[in-house]
């Protein structure tokens, strides 16, 4: 969910270094440009997020639950949660987009720009809101905002200053992973072979008590890293029947996590969950169009700009939208006004980040670590 679409070296190149010749039983590389339809899925996935947190959960912001607030809306809405897997997917695909031919150094200092500049503002408007606001939602001490702004406050037993900050630790321990993987060298092999190695582990781990290995291998979600991965090698090499298998297993084992997500949900009843199923069938079709280039021709402007909203967007918008929902709804604001002034105000303040904090900073941290 927290990547910028990064355009890959020139196709059969590692930088500085002339084309690798192909291997026996190894696709050749295609030259590749940029996909810019990447960054509006990550916008797309995170106003799903936002939905599903403004409409279909929570009782605090209203003072009775949202679901009750939209009844209609929220049959729909309830499923947003999977903007996340799809957040997962685009993420496995990026990664392996941008991290290919570079070192584990440059690895390292891209992942550490692009997440902590809008995070550390994150985590500070987001203590600063809930101090200024009255409202019910707990204060943290400030030793425990302090240890969120390491974005390690889960392994370390800290609350989050807000609740999507539990998605970071997936990309981090992806990340952990993937590195060593950087660390060897990209090729096509090593990346199929880490695919099917992560996979079996996943498989090994599913049903084991919690643990070190099985946090580090994380079976509820690893499925939709590896289907972008695979899916990242289709739009690099060509599409073909390993891959695709590949991709094929990815959605079948990550149907049992994602229901098992989805039962935390209460009112939603037994026979409305098939809808899971055909959300992710639609996230895998969809990424199976950009693997295969088919949406390669949207190169809207506004597409860069919509993926720059997104990780601000998605840092922003839970705790301190509920605050605002509760801050006004007993004043008689109505709340499809609510929800749709507030969406849009932090689209706007998302935008300003971006440009205000994001880019300056993370510019002025490559040039120390790099």
């Amino acid at each position: 969910m927290s990547n910028l679409v990064q355009s890959a070296p020139p196709a059969g190149r590692i930088a500085g270094q002339e084309p690798l010749p192909a291997l026996p039983g190894v696709p050749r590389a295609r030259k590749r440009g940029r996909l810019y339809v990447l960054d509006g899925l990550r916008l797309g996935a995170a106003l799903m997020v936002v939905a599903f947190h403004y409409t279909a959960i929570g009782a605090e912001a209203w003072d009775r639950p949202a679901w009750t607030v939209f009844p209609e809306v929220s049959r729909f809405t309830s499923y947003g949660y999977l903007g996340v897997q799809l957040f997962f997917v685009i993420s496995g695909f990026v990664i392996c987009m941008s991290a290919w031919g570079r070192p584990l150094k440059a690895f390292f200092v891209s992942r550490v720009v692009r997440l902590y500049p809008a995070y550390w503002f994150a985590v500070v408007a987001t203590t600063v809101t809930l101090a200024v606001v009255p409202g019910e939602r707990a204060r943290l001490a400030w030793h425990e905002v302090l240890a969120n702004l390491t974005m390690l406050q889960e392994p370390l037993g800290v609350r989050p200053v807000d609740a999507v900050y539990w998605t970071l630790f997936a990309e981090l321990r992806f990340y952990l992973l993937f590195a060593v993987l950087v660390w060897i060298g990209l090729t096509y092999q090593r990346v199929v072979l880490f695919c099917c190695v992560w996979g079996a582990a996943t498989i090994l781990r599913a049903k084991a008590e919690p643990g070190p290995l099985r946090t580090l291998v994380m079976p509820e979600y690893s499925w939709f890293f590896i289907a972008g991965m695979a899916f990242y090698l289709m739009y690099r090499f060509r599409p073909n029947l390993l891959l695709f298998g590949i991709v094929g297993v990815s959605f079948c084992a990550s149907l049992v996590p994602s229901m098992e997500k989805f039962r935390h949900i209460p009112h939603i009843n037994e026979q409305a969950r098939w809808p899971v199923i055909a959300v992710i069938a639609v996230i895998f079709g969809v990424m199976a169009l950009v693997a295969t280039g088919k949406l390669s021709g949207a190169q809207w402007r506004w597409l860069p700009v919509a993926g720059a909203l997104t990780y601000p967007l998605y840092l922003l918008h839970e705790f301190i939208g509920w605050e605002v929902f509760g801050h006004f709804s007993p004043r008689g604001v109505h709340p499809w006004v609510l929800v749709g002034a507030t969406t849009a105000g932090m689209l706007v303040l998302s935008y300003l980040v971006h440009k205000a904090v994001e880019t300056p900073l993370s510019r002025y941290l490559k040039r120390r670590l790099a």
